[in-house]
């Protein structure tokens, strides 16, 4: 099936992946129903199965697909949210926490996937809950995954300024030998560069901090019909993050800005290829299975990538269309 850029594909999300060409796509960001949260009214959605295990199965099939589409840099970004059993024969006792999104990540690392992040979107204004017995759920989760060890990660797009104050003078070494840190684990994060920073007078990295990993973020109100849409700063910095601005028109290798430091400053060089095809490369490519009010579409093509939608309702396909050429002409 040749790419179907920029236009949402109605239909089954698996049976629509299963349409498109292998290695065709940078990277995955969707958000499928969650378990037993919202009805959708169609007889072939995801997410009324009646145990939580079924449930995780499904995304786990939709994610198989997804890693067969993906190019081998490619990355998966899920964004998943839990619910509450309301008997035990959906997976846990009466009132407990399925651990929906837990049960899905350890499905997709038997098959392979690689867990980099675990994200929590936290949301400053959660939705109203007048539950008595326990705290309101006001955070979801990001999962992302990778095909490979080495993959395409753009830090630099999605740096954030330091907080930390740089220090005018730089600091003086210790006379006193450094302690041994016997106490770290092997698979501790050592503190070396920091160090070293903290000696030259650096706050840290020139270009900005790592963002991390709890992302607090509003959420924003559904548009048309559909009422579950992330906000688009959530996916911009994954799309920022996940979809190369350029990729070889050949190989599909992603194009990437090298960083070079000059004294305590760095600049970002132009976009390079990261193979030996000659020729004009084109936008990365997003997808989205399960694409909703459209937002994925909408924000990719702010950030000049192209994109891929799916989705089985076809008046949320209608609507989100719709927003998009909407968004075009403003």
């Amino acid at each position: 099936m040749t790419e179907p850029l920029n236009r949402i594909l109605v239909g089954d999300a698996l049976a629509t992946l299963q349409r498109l060409a292998p290695g065709s796509v940078d990277m995955c960001l969707t958000s499928p129903p969650y378990f037993r949260l919202r009805d959708y009214d169609d007889a072939g959605q995801l997410g009324l199965e009646p145990h939580v295990d079924d449930w995780a199965t499904a995304v786990r099939d939709i994610a198989r697909e997804v890693h067969r589409v993906l190019v081998p840099t490619g990355t998966l970004w899920l964004n998943l949210g839990d619910t509450y059993a309301m008997h035990p024969r959906q997976g846990a006792p009466a009132k407990g926490l399925l651990l929906a999104p837990e049960r899905v990540a350890r499905l997709l690392q038997e098959d392979g996937w690689i867990l980099r992040n675990k994200i929590v979107w936290a949301k400053p204004n959660p939705m109203p809950s007048s539950v008595r017995d326990r705290l309101t759920a006001a955070h979801e989760v990001i999962y992302l995954f990778a095909k490979q060890s080495h993959y395409h990660f753009d830090l630099s797009a999605i740096r954030a300024p330091h907080t930390s104050p740089t220090s005018k003078r730089r600091r003086a070494a210790s006379r006193h030998p450094p302690r041994r840190q016997d106490w770290r684990g092997p698979n501790a994060n050592r503190t070396n560069g920091l160090s070293a920073l903290q000696r030259e007078g650096r706050a840290g990295h020139p270009l900005g901090k790592n963002p991390g990993d709890v992302w607090t973020i509003p959420t924003a109100p559904g548009t048309g019909s559909h009422h579950a849409a992330f906000p688009r700063a959530l996916a911009e910095r994954c799309i920022l993050a996940g979809a190369p601005a350029a990729r070889c028109r050949t190989c599909h290798a992603p194009w990437t800005s090298p960083v070079r430091r000059l004294g305590h400053s760095a600049v970002r060089l132009a976009l390079q290829p990261q193979c030996t095809h000659t020729g004009i490369p084109e936008p990365g490519v997003v997808l989205d299975p399960f694409i909703g009010s459209g937002t994925t579409a909408v924000v990719a093509e702010g950030l000049d990538r192209n994109w891929i939608g799916i989705e089985l309702n076809p008046i949320y396909a209608r609507e989100a269309t719709q927003r998009i050429h909407g968004t075009r002409a403003a």
